[in-house]
Order: C-alpha cells, then structure tokens, then sequence
C-alpha cells in the first residue's frame, strides 16, 4: 500500500544515555525525521513522533488520509501496476492463463472509451428480471438472486464456519449494511447527519434519473428509498451490539426461521442462491428480520422494485460509465470522506484489479517483488511474540491457575499464517473479457460461487482470507489462527534493508503479531476456545476480573474527543484497543530479548527504549481528513489512529521511563485508572 516516501531532514536529539553504545547511520533515520519536536512527548506522544512527517505531506485532494499505509500502498500499487502492465502487454497470452485474465481485467478497466459506450448495458439482464417482479415471492426471488452477483439487498447472507462447531460451515443470515453505511446517520439530529441524509436523497434520485426516471419519478423514488432504509436502520443493531457473539449467535431450524418470516419462503430462496440441504441457519439479529418480513408486505411493490434496481446501480457504480461513478464518488467520497478528487484512474483500476484478482497477483508478487528470508524473519517475530506472551500470561496476578492453564493452551495453539499460502484458489473457471463491469461482475460470481461451495464440506483451516501483497493482518477466533501477509515487512525508509530490532518490534512485533494474537483474549476473542468454538473456558471470577479490566479501556476511550462534540466509541472500538494494548506491551517483552535491548544501543541518539515507542507511533502514522475521521467514529471498531498510540503508551510504566512522563501528564494515566490486562 505505499511508495517509498522521502523523509525530509530534522536535526536528531542528542539525548545522553550513560552506558549506552552508538551505532553510526549512513541513511535519514525516519525516527528523527518524523518528528515535530515542537511538540512535548508527554503531552501528545502521536504528535511528537508523527507531526513532522504530517507537516510535510498534506493529505492530497484525492486521499482521505495519508500516512505509513497510504506510503506502503503506493509501494504496493506500483508493484501491482507493472504486474498489470507486463501482463496487458503480451497479446500472446493464452486465453485462460493467469496472465491473460490478469491483463484484460487491467485494461478493460483503463478503456474509458468501452466503458462510456456500454453504460448502464452490463446490468441490463439484472434490470430485467427486476421489472419482472409482479409479487412478493417473485420479489423475494430476485433478491436472491441479486445476492448471487455481487449484491447484498436487504438483508446480508454468506457461509461461514459455525462459531459453535468450528468443524463445520453454516449459513449466516443478518442485517442488511445500508446505502449510508450506519444505522446512526439515520436518526442523529447532529447538523452532519442531517446534511448526510440530505446528500444521499440528492444522490439517488441522480442515481435513478440516470437509470431513466424523470425528474418527478426520481425524487419521489429517493424519498421512497430512504424512507425504506430508515424503516430498516431502526431493526437494525448499533454497532456496538454487533460485537457481541453470543447475541448474535442465533441458531435455528429452517422450519422456524420460515415460521418467523413466512412471507419470504426460505426453503425456495436458498436454493435460488445456490445453497441446498439446509436444515439449520445462524441468525444474526431475528428482530431486523421479523421487520422485514412485514416490510415487503406493507411497503409498495414499485418502491420496492426501484430501491432494487438503486442498490444494484450503486453496488456496481464506479466500475460504470462517468456519470454514475461520479455521483457515486461525491457522495461516498466527497460528502463522506472529505476527498475532493478522484484518484489517477490508472491507480483505481490497479487497485480494482488487485481486489478481484488477487490470488493471480499474489503469485506473481511472491516471485518478483517479496525479500528474500521474508517469510523466515516474519515467523521468527511471531515466535517470539508467543514465547513471551506465555510468561505474561503464568505471571498475571488477576487470573486463577484454571483458567491460566486453559489459556496457555489457547496460545499454543494458536496457528500462524505468515508470509503466502502454500496453496492459492483454483480461478480457472472465472472468464475476463473486455467489459470492465462485466468482468467485475463475473470475478464476483466466481467469489460468492467459491463460498457457497464450501456448505456440507469440512473446514479448510489451510485457506487465507487474505492476499500476500495485503498490508493488513487479520485473526480468525473460528480458526484461532492469525494471518499476516508477507509485504507487512515492508518499512518505509529501509527500503532494501532490514530495520534495526527495535523497529521491527515496534512494527511488526507490537503492532501485527503482538495485537492479533491478543484479538484471541480481547472480549469477543477471549469468548473463543481453543479449538475455535464459542465456548466460556474461564472461571466465573477470572471473567468478572477481566471484565472490570475491560470496561476501564472502555471508560478511558470513551473520554478521547477525536472532532468537537465526538468522542471515540469504547463499547464498539474497545476488542481493537486491547489487542493494541496487549500488542505494544508483548513487542515490547520481546524486543527487551534482542542483542539490541540488552547492549542498550543507541541509534540516532535514541535508547533502544525509546526507538521502541517511536516504531510503534510509526505504526500508525496516519492523518486523516475531519470528514473521514467523523465517518470513522460512525462506522468503524477501531479508533481514530491518534488514540491506537496515545491509548495504549499512557498505561505502560516502561513508556513513562523512556520520555520521562511526570505524573499529571496528559501520556500518563493515574495509577488508580492505568489499565493492565495482559
């Protein structure tokens, strides 16, 4: 995800440390560079360790932030671009090869030309079947088949493992994710929400004259559809509820889920996308459903119809003519995300092609661009990472021997995907042609085709859910297995050289393999067993212990006011703040093991202790425009990045000893209220 950025130079602080040793530099040291000295480390430490990178590059008109993970997706980018590029142009590509979907789906999407001329054509089979619908059961027909290309109307659906039988995969039904995107922006009476609401109508009735309505036609039809969405958002489940897997956990017969909705016929509409033999399903919030079985009885058949043929038009928008994608882009990015414009088309179209077509990318990205020993120095951090969180863990003073042992055996069992998969997915049967939202279309068919093929077969614990060339990680309780992609060892500035430990610690050890593994014991993980089933292993007064403890992280990310009037969510964010929290603190126990720490090695006129806390700022250099972050705080489970280094640093002792943090400083929580759970 990033170019390689070039710091610009600050003057190092020479802070003496008697004992230390000196290690020479030969390039700019980012650690220094990225400073704003002018800041003091004890009253905002993100700011002291980011503010001089943010100072010299603004965020672009055409970005909604700019950062380490906008730098390294350039990095990426540019990699995927000429992976795109050789493949465009060898004409001689077989039909069929990885290398001939590769570069027709790369320049289908560059064809602006086609894609004018074609218009709104390539939805024009699924148009059709909409106009057909004359009830509700042909109604509901269509909307199951929508779900099968790519689209997700009025309700969510997709074959997971069951998280009470991680064996096996079941079907999950939930509420539906709305044109806004959160429930919230239905009903805030804030002055933001109101204009939101007021934009999306806007864009609608655009969208809808587009598709031929007059104008008359249009707006009623946008008033209808937000009427309708609004109806849904209030069945709908805050975003912090959704955490909870045990609410969420809804386990019935298909008999009983068709009593509870007889209006929609389930044992009709699962075949229709592909799924047969059902006899149970998961669902996520039997409350939304219930109010939209009454829904698509009560609500007109042509209001329903035309908020089909909207949500179909906006699924696919920015893969369409010009006139579709920009409203779709001044509403979702403009309105929403503060991004005034469009990124070079170029970059839109590799990035679209890295999405859709990964799994061919990634093989050719592990080949041509992946370091050497990669994979060997990403699973040495992350063995080290698991050693020391089993001492933390024989040593907590909060936590019964019962309980312990349990958890220990979670960790060791914990499974650790690192680097690419030894095995990629079989896309043989997906065909790319030279229809750009045709080929969008058919590469998501081939995705929901792949899901649904795995019902009534045993788990795959050998899949990623993630490509290498991904500058994310994730940790999958089902599976109890982290994953961390291969191209999370890139650091900008140490391109074509390896980081000093403290850096690869506070990166890669504190922020990747320190925060997943703690996702396995954050509130939601920590409801997981070993064996990846949502099953309670602890002693009810070590869960009541570690409840307390979650609900001061809670308490103190409540307080954080990312915009005037908006404070952080700590019910909704609180899973990813401790895993940061348990992150820093285990790179820290592990990076305290390396040569480095122990010979207390000076770098740039940094303590190793004080490199560490930098890299881990670094992790999340990020700024971020007020629209975006305001959006962020509505939709997302983790905090705005400022509070993801500022949260965690200001309950660690050994942060207050490295930057002299006095008590009373805003870096430094009271004893009374600094957490420690792992």
């Amino acid at each position: 995800m990033q170019i390689a950025f070039r710091p610009f130079l600050m003057a190092a602080s020479a802070l003496l440390i008697i004992g230390c040793s000196e290690k020479e530099t030969q390039y700019p040291d980012p650690l220094v560079t990225n400073r704003d000295t002018t800041v003091n480390p004890s009253d905002n430490f993100f700011m002291y360790a980011n503010g001089g990178w943010f100072k010299h590059h603004p965020i672009p008109d055409s970005e909604r932030s700019n950062g380490i993970f906008r730098t390294i997706a350039d990095t990426v980018n540019a990699q995927v671009k000429a992976i795109c590029e050789k493949a465009a142009g060898n004409k001689n590509a077989a039909k069929g090869s990885n290398e001939q979907k590769i570069g027709d789906f790369y320049a289908s999407g560059l064809d602006t030309i086609a894609i004018e001329k074609e218009g709104l054509k390539p939805l024009a089979g699924f148009m059709q079947r909409i106009d057909a619908v004359k009830d509700v059961p042909s109604l509901m027909q269509t909307v199951a088949y929508l779900h099968t290309v790519g689209t997700s109307p009025l309700y969510g659906f997709y074959i997971g493992q069951d998280d009470k039988i991680s064996t096996k995969h079941a079907a999950f039904f939930s509420q539906a994710r709305l044109g806004i995107g959160n429930r919230d922006y239905y009903f805030n009476d804030d002055a933001e929400a109101v204009n939101i609401r007021a934009e999306y109508v806007k864009y609608v009735a655009a969208v809808l004259k587009i598709i031929g309505e007059d104008t008359n036609a249009a707006n009623t039809g946008a008033a209808n559809i937000m009427k309708l969405e609004t109806a849904l958002a209030s069945s709908s489940r805050k975003l912090e509820e959704l955490r909870d897997p045990i609410k969420n956990y809804n386990k019935v017969t298909l008999a009983a889920f068709n009593a509870s909705t007889p209006d929609m016929n389930w044992g009709k509409l699962l075949p229709e996308m592909g799924v047969t033999k059902v006899d149970t399903v998961i669902v996520g919030q039997p409350e939304y459903f219930a109010a939209l079985n009454k829904m698509v009885k009560t609500v007109p058949l042509n209001d329903l119809k035309t908020y089909l043929k909207f949500n179909l038009v906006n699924s696919y928008a920015p893969y369409l003519n010009e006139a579709v994608a920009d409203e779709n882009f001044h509403f979702y990015s403009t309105v929403m995300g503060g991004v005034t414009k469009q990124r070079p088309r170029w970059k839109r179209v590799v990035e679209e092609t890295n999405s859709m077509l990964g799994e061919l990318i990634g093989q050719v990205y592990v080949k041509d661009y992946l370091p050497k020993g990669t994979k060997e120095k990403l699973v040495e951090i992350g063995n080290n990472i698991r050693e020391v969180y089993a001492e933390r863990i024989k040593n907590l003073d909060w936590m019964s021997e019962p309980t312990k042992k349990k958890a220990l055996q979670k960790l060791s069992r914990i499974i650790m995907k690192v680097g690419y998969p030894d095995k990629w997915k079989d896309m043989s049967s997906v065909t790319v042609g030279h229809s750009y939202c045709g080929n969008v279309i058919e590469v998501a068919k081939w995705h929901y085709r792949y899901m649904i093929a795995k019902y009534g077969k045993p788990v795959d614990r050998t899949e990623w859910s993630m490509t290498p060339q991904t500058y994310n990680a994730y940790y999958n309780p089902s599976n109890n297995e982290i994953v961390v992609p291969a191209c999370n060892i890139v650091v900008p500035g140490f391109e074509g050289r390896l980081p000093d430990d403290a850096i690869l610690y506070g990166i890669i050890g504190g922020s990747v393999f320190g925060h997943e593994i703690t996702h396995g014991f954050d509130d939601q993980g920590a409801q997981y067993d070993d064996k990846g089933n949502l099953n309670n292993w602890w002693t009810p007064e070590d869960l009541a212990r570690f409840n307390a403890k979650t609900k001061l992280i809670v308490d103190q990310f409540n307080k954080f006011e990312a915009l005037p009037g908006k404070f952080v969510n700590g019910d909704a964010t609180q899973g990813e703040n401790i895993a940061d929290l348990g992150g820093v603190v285990m790179g820290y126990e592990a990076f305290k093991k390396t040569p480095q720490f122990k010979e207390n090695q000076k770098i740039s006129g940094f303590t190793p202790q004080q490199r560490y806390f930098l890299a881990y700022a670094y992790a999340w250099m990020v700024n971020i425009k007020k629209e975006a972050l305001s959006q962020q705080i509505m939709t997302d489970v983790h905090a705005p990045a400022q509070y993801r280094i500022n949260g965690p640093l200001a309950n660690m002792p050994e942060f207050y000893e490295a930057f002299s943090i006095k008590q009373g400083s805003s870096m430094r929580q009271p004893d009374s209220l600094r957490v420690v759970i792992w």
